[in-house]
């Protein structure tokens, strides 16, 4: 079976994301956000758009949402998928990396197993505050109206918090919930 690629968008979480994976004992690979779509397509089962500090520096992040595979973007991830299907990003309110209570409005597949409210590390330095025309809201907060977001008939996800990091609760669950979709594509 082939592996999860985890994509490098420069954030400061990616090894995390990584070692999450590893420590799930799901197979998992980090590439670079530079690859070439085909290669990518060819390589992995699924797709991790990772955090990162700035959109402009996303490379290839975009294009990988039309290779049909299942991707969950992290944080700047969700804004690459946000702004590639028409939605809109811009600037938090609240800014900076800190604790947040989470209201899951929709369980869908990747949140399955979670109650109706969790405590997640999320940064707000920028936001989706328009979805894109086909994206379902999942979670938001009182801080973020869209903490997560799916484009379901794609098998495609958005979360603005951080699960790989001990301070959300049970994040495994995202990561173990987005392997089993991978493996059901």
């Amino acid at each position: 079976m082939l592996p999860i690629y985890v994509v490098n968008n420069f954030g400061q979480f990616n090894h995390l994301i990584l070692r999450m994976l590893r420590d799930l004992s799901i197979d998992a690979k980090m590439v670079s956000n530079s690859v070439a779509s085909d290669k990518v397509a060819a390589g992995c089962r699924g797709l991790v758009l990772g955090g990162g500090p700035d959109i402009a520096r996303s490379g290839n992040s975009g294009e990988y949402l039309h290779l049909g595979l299942p991707v969950l973007g992290i944080c700047l991830g969700l804004h690459v998928i946000a702004r590639e299907f028409r939605g809109t990003v811009t600037k938090g309110r609240m800014g900076g990396y800190g604790p947040v209570e989470v209201e899951i409005v929709e369980h869908d597949e990747i949140l399955t197993g979670y109650p109706s409210r969790i405590r997640v590390w999320a940064s707000h330095a920028d936001e989706v505050t328009a979805l894109p025309a086909r994206a379902v809201r999942l979670a938001g907060s009182s801080v973020c109206v869209n903490e997560a977001i799916a484009i379901p008939d794609l098998h495609i996800y958005g979360l603005q918090w951080h699960p790989e990091v001990s301070h959300t609760e049970n994040g495994r669950y995202v990561y173990e919930n987005f392997d089993r979709i991978t493996r059901e594509q």
